[in-house]
Order: C-alpha cells, then structure tokens, then sequence
C-alpha cells in the first residue's frame, strides 16, 4: 500500500477515531531533520502521513521550522499530495473566527527562510501563478461544503509573514488594504518548496481572530489564538477524515510535473553532489 498523501498541521490531528497506526518513522534529509518524527497510519484503507509543523509541543517559531527538511522528507517517503491545516488571523468581515478558508492565492512576505530547495550550481524556475494544486481544491471544496456547512469559506488569498509577532495596527490595516483574506505565518514557504518537489498543496486555514484591524474585538493573543484553536481541533479531524477516502488515487493534475520546463541549468554543469542530494526532486529529469 502506497504511502501518497500528508497531513501538515497540529500534533492532535491524528488522535481520531478512524486514524488506525501504522508506523512511526525518523527521516534524515540532507538539510537537516524535519519537525518531528512523522506519523503513519490508515484511514478508510489509504496510507497517510501527519507532521506536526512545529514539532510536537510546539517547539519551532515559524522562521525556525525546517520547511525544506519537511517537504523533503515526505518525497521520500512517496507523498504526492499535502493537505495543509493551519490557523490564521482573518482580514474580512465575513471570515469570522471559528471558519475555514480553503485559500488559493499566496502573497509572501517573508524574508528570513530558506524557501527553494535550488541553487549550488542547478537553477530552476517554477510557476506559482496558481500556487495551490486544482485538483485537490475542487475535492477540499466540495467535502468542507458538506461536513463545515456554513462556517466555510472556498477560495481566499494567504498572506505570509515573518513572524513571530502579530502584526501591528498600521501593518493591519495595509494588508487589508491588499484585498487579503488571511494572515498567517507559514504557508507561502510549504507551499513554494512543495511546487517545487511536485507535490500537490492546499491550505485549510482556521481562522483563530481578527488579527488587530477590527475596531469591535480585541486585539489578537497567543491565548485567544490557543482557545479557538482547541474548539476547532475537531471539526479539522472531521474534515480530514472525510478528505482522504475522497482523493483520487490519480494524480491528473499539473503539479505533478510542474519542473518538466523549469530546469534551466545544462545538465552536464551541475555538480555531482548537488544533483546527489537533489536527486529524488530532480531524477526524473536528470538521470
């Protein structure tokens, strides 16, 4: 049984009825350990993989999350899909704390990570004009609509930032200014690295607050964040455990051959050792 498809978010993802464990496995990437060990196990007969982002108790800022060690690992494990659970401040009116966002669009603002697995000597380019896979929108839609109900948002722009603090007011303020539906902290980067490793990404993100632009709440804590969170853990392990028995098994997407024309080093001026360690991204190009 194939192992295709991650779960990125909380720890207590997991911890649900139908989640029946498999393995626990340590992966070593050539940049570093990922966050944590990952979980496997089986749902409605499909093997998946759980990675708590930051690490179990929450141990990673997000600047300090070793997002290429994560993406890496789950290649190498066979993920071709990633299902993104994540909590995010909401920027609009209509996204009120307690919802879910399935996001579509990314504006990045991060200036402290490392967010290509490129470079060394092997140059590539890819696209993220549509930055989350099509396919696995239209599934995550289509579920979320029938065990969210009304607290569910289809489509929205992510915007990424460096963290760890929230924003100020005057930054607040801006972003809304761009037309954004949410911040967050983490998903532009995962997103960025997964394009580039040719596994499908989507975001569902929970929305915890109102960051500080709106007038009548109260300005965003780390405790209000940590409360809504809690209320929303189960209705996240619904969703996922009616995800996965969901997804096709075959990908006809473009994401899976999203660096077919990125590539733009000639292949005899890579060095060997880049193309060693990039090897299970690459390979299928470079052989």
């Amino acid at each position: 049984m194939k192992l295709d498809l991650a779960v990125i978010g909380g720890s207590g993802l997991y911890e649900m009825e139908q989640f029946k464990l498999v393995d626990e496995v340590s992966v070593s990437t050539p940049f570093g350990m990922p966050s944590d060990s990952i979980v496997v196990g089986e749902i409605s007969g499909r093997r998946v993989a759980f990675l708590p982002r930051h690490g179990r108790g929450h141990r990673f800022l997000p600047t300090e999350v070793n997002y290429r060690a994560n993406i890496y690992a789950l290649k190498s494990l066979g993920v071709e899909r990633i299902i993104s659970i994540s909590a995010v401040g909401s920027m609009k009116e209509d996204k009120k704390p307690g919802d879910f966002v399935v996001c579509d669009q990314f504006i990045d603002l991060t200036k402290r990570r490392e967010s290509t697995f490129f470079g060394n000597g092997l140059v590539a380019h890819v696209s993220m004009a549509e930055p989350v896979c099509p396919e696995l929108f239209g599934v995550v839609v289509d579920v979320a609509k029938e065990v969210l109900k009304d607290g569910f948002h289809a489509g929205g722009t992510y915007l990424c930032i460096e963290g760890p603090q929230f924003s100020s007011k005057a930054e607040s303020f801006l972003y809304r200014s761009w037309g954004v539906d949410v911040v967050g902290m983490t998903n532009a980067t995962e997103a960025k690295l997964a394009r580039e490793a040719e596994i499908c990404y989507i975001t569902v993100a929970m929305v915890t607050d109102y960051d500080c632009w709106h007038e009548e709440e109260e300005d965003v804590t780390a405790e209000a964040v940590i409360k809504t969170l809690k209320s929303n853990v189960e209705k996240a392990k619904k969703l996922v455990a009616a995800l996965i028995p969901a997804i096709p098994e075959e990908r006809k997407c473009p994401c899976k051959d999203a660096l077919a024309y990125a590539i733009i080093t000639s292949k005899e001026y890579i060095p060997y050792e880049t193309l060693r360690v990039l090897y299970p991204i690459v390979g299928k190009y470079l052989r």
